[in-house]
C-alpha cells in the first residue's frame, strides 16, 4: 500500500466514526418517547454521555488494536476481511446484531420522510379512499384490531425494496457509510447544535466560550471535508474492480 493510500484510507476512516456520532437529528424523537419522571432532559444527557463513552471506546478498540495487529493489510471487516469465515457462530451472531441494529435505527431514521410523503398525498387526494382511508382487521386474542393503511404499505413497502436494490448494486460499505458519516456530520452534529446553544444562552460574541465553540466547529468542519475526500477516493478506487451484486472486502 502506497503512503497516498494510507492517507485516503484514514480520511475514510474519520468518515466511518463520524457516522456513528451523527445521530443528533433524532434525539428529539427519542426524547419524545421517554416517560417522566425524571425529567426527559436528565434521562437524554445521561443517556447521550454513557452511549458516546461506549461508542467511543469500541471505535478505539477496533481501529488500534485491528491496526496495531495487522498493520497496512487490516481490512474494514475484521471478522471476513482476511477470507476466513470461522467460526460460523461468531460471524451469526455479528449479522444477527447488525440487522437488529439496522431494522430499528432505519425505521427511527425514516420517520420523517414516511411523514412529509403520506402528510402532502393526504392534502393532494383528500378524498381518495386508497391514501386516507384505514382498513381494520380484526385479530384473535387483541383488543384493538389492526389498522392498515393501502397507500402507507404500498409506498413504503415501495422505498425500502428501492433502497435494498440500491444498497446491493454499492457493496462497497466502508466508503459509502464514510461519505455519509463525512456529509453529515459536521451540519447535523456540530454547526446547527453549536449555533442554537449559542442563540440559546446568549453566549457574547468574541468571548472566549464563543471563540471556543467556533473553533470546535472549524475543526470538525475539516474534518468532514477531509472524510469526505478519503471516502470519494475509496468509491473511485472501488468502481475500478466493481461486479453488481458482489461483495467486496
Amino acid at each position: 500500500m502506497t503512503e497516498t493510500q494510507k492517507v485516503w484510507r484514514s480520511f475514510q476512516a474519520l468518515g466511518n466514526i463520524a457516522f456513528a456520532y451523527s445521530y443528533s437529528m433524532i434525539l428529539i424523537e427519542i426524547q419524545d418517547t421517554i416517560k417522566s419522571p425524571p425529567s426527559e432532559s436528565k434521562t437524554m444527557k445521561k443517556a447521550t454521555l454513557i452511549s458516546v463513552i461506549v461508542t467511543t471506546i469500541f471505535y478505539m478498540m477496533c481501529g488500534c488494536f485491528g491496526y496495531a495487529a495487522f498493520g497496512d493489510s487490516s481490512p474494514g471487516n475484521l471478522l471476513t476481511g482476511f477470507g476466513f469465515y470461522n467460526p460460523f457462530w461468531l460471524l451469526d451472531i455479528a449479522n444477527a446484531a447488525i440487522v437488529i441494529h439496522l431494522v430499528g435505527a432505519f425505521q427511527v431514521y425514516v420517520q420523517p420522510l414516511y411523514s412529509v410523503v403520506e402528510k402532502t398525498a393526504a392534502e393532494r387526494f383528500p378524498d381518495s379512499d386508497f391514501v386516507n382511508k384505514d382498513i381494520e382487521i380484526s385479530i384473535p386474542c387483541v383488543v384493538s384490531p389492526l389498522k392498515i393503511n393501502l397507500f402507507r404499505l404500498v409506498w413504503r413497502s415501495i422505498f425500502v425494496i428501492i433502497t435494498t436494490v440500491i444498497s446491493m448494486l454499492l457493496p462497497f460499505f466502508n466508503d459509502i457509510v464514510g461519505l455519509i458519516g463525512a456529509i453529515g456530520f459536521w451540519p447535523l452534529t456540530v454547526y446547527f447544535p453549536v449555533e442554537m446553544y449559542i442563540v440559546q444562552k446568549q453566549i457574547p460574541k468574541w468571548s472566549t466560550k464563543w471563540i471556543c465553540l467556533h473553533m470546535l466547529s472549524a475543526a470538525c468542519l475539516v474534518i468532514s471535508l477531509a472524510a469526505a475526500a478519503g471516502s470519494v477516493a475509496g468509491v473511485i478506487a472501488d468502481l475500478g474492480v466493481y461486479k453488481p451484486f458482489h461483495a467486496m472486502y
